[in-house]
């Protein structure tokens, strides 16, 4: 029995939200030209000349692009442009309600300075809600005999983004202190701007960490890289022997017995099979020779396969992909468009528990303001 699911729809679905993304900004942008306009400053730095003041706020408009662009990329320049529009609108129209109450205009632009202050701080909230990495705790209770375990699932490092290899080992020192039977590393480890003397100190702080049955791995949509491996150095065949070579157990549609008490499951990602047609092998076909009194773990990067990981008999699947949502209020577009099961945190169906993480770090965007970056600890207790 084989997987395999056409995503040519889905794809178009995502590629005319990115162009109406693109559009909007672009709309956006002559939109905030007529705000910056109506500040009563520049009509003195025009002296009432209304081509200078356009002139004016056109350039403002421009240089606050270029600045944000050049310092954190196009694209978080345009979420903080989308944004600043919404808050613009927001206080715009709060402002409206407040003069026809008060029955006579503002003297000042007060909507304006209203709407930058939003911004900026709503937005330094998303920062750091995106590159500090907290703690997130579970508990899960089994009947099956596997005593207790404790463990720590992480996904989308994408190492180079929100920190370095040298920022990735720091956070792997915090997870090692936390005694641990196993780390599981749910894909999205690196990705096509990691260079690759990040990957490799990533990979070493992997292997220098200790617990009692090692670190696991199984790979995300990024990882293999999807330009040619001259792009970014090295090629995802060398991403995995840079990884054995540390002790990291990369497992792709394979799997592992530890201590004869539970099963670590990876299984090669969703877009390998979309991209070269060769399907992956379904989680009855991965779990038909297992024995069902043993607690089984699942690692599959996209959390997309919910029916048939219960029907197989997985207790835990660990995922990560979606980046928590990442922006409100877009954090659920995902399961909106039937793309994933779940966006963020523990689920329970049937007799499986299934947990998505919203990732340690970020891909391209270096906001988050509809999650945390994270890494998961559980604990698996036996009734």
């Amino acid at each position: 029995m084989i997987e395999y699911k056409s995503s040519g729809g889905k794809e178009m679905i995502w590629m005319l939200l990115f162009l109406l993304l693109f559009v909007t900004a672009g709309l956006s942008l002559v939109y905030l030209v007529t705000r910056f306009y109506k500040f009563p400053l520049l009509d003195k730095l025009s002296k009432g000349n209304k081509k200078f003041r356009i002139g004016i706020s056109i350039w403002i408009v421009a240089i606050l692009l270029t600045v944000i662009w050049l310092t954190i990329g196009l694209m978080n320049a345009v979420v903080c442009v989308l944004h600043l529009v919404a808050f613009w609108l927001l206080s715009d129209f709060a402002f409206w309600i407040v003069q026809k109450l008060r029955c006579q205009p503002s003297k000042g632009y007060y909507a304006g300075i209203l709407a930058l202050a939003l911004t900026t701080g709503y937005l330094m909230i998303g920062w750091e809600l995106a590159h500090h990495v907290r703690q997130t705790d579970y508990t899960i209770e089994t009947e099956k005999a596997v005593g207790e375990l404790r463990i720590a699932q992480f996904a989308d490092s994408h190492v180079g983004t929100t920190f370095d290899g040298k920022g990735f080992a720091e956070h792997m020192k915090k997870i090692e202190a936390l005694e641990l039977d196993a780390v599981l590393v749910t894909g999205d480890f690196v990705d096509d701007k990691t260079s690759k003397e990040d990957m490799t100190a990533a990979c070493r702080a992997l292997g220098n960490l200790r617990t009692t049955y090692g670190v696991y791995f199984s790979l995300g949509n990024h990882d293999k890289g999807y330009y040619e491996a001259a792009y970014r150095g090295y090629s995802g065949d060398d991403l995995i022997a840079e990884l054995e070579k540390n002790d990291v157990v990369v497992l792709q549609d394979e799997s592992i017995l530890l201590d004869d008490r539970f099963y670590i499951i990876g299984r090669r990602d969703r877009s390998e099979g979309l991209a070269s047609g060769k399907a992956r092998a379904a989680m009855s076909q991965l779990m038909s020779p297992f024995d069902s009194d043993k607690f089984t773990i699942v690692m599959d990067h996209q959390p997309c396969d919910y029916k048939a990981q219960e029907e197989a008999g997985a207790d835990l699947v660990f995922s990560g992909h979606t980046h928590g949502g990442q922006l409100l209020p877009i954090n659920f577009m995902g399961e909106l468009v039937s793309e994933n099961d779940k966006t963020y945190g523990h689920e329970k169906r049937g007799d499986t528990d299934f947990i998505v993480t919203s990732g340690i770090a970020d891909w391209a965007l270096r906001f988050k303001t509809g999650c945390a970056s994270e890494y998961v600890v559980v604990d698996i207790k036996e009734k």
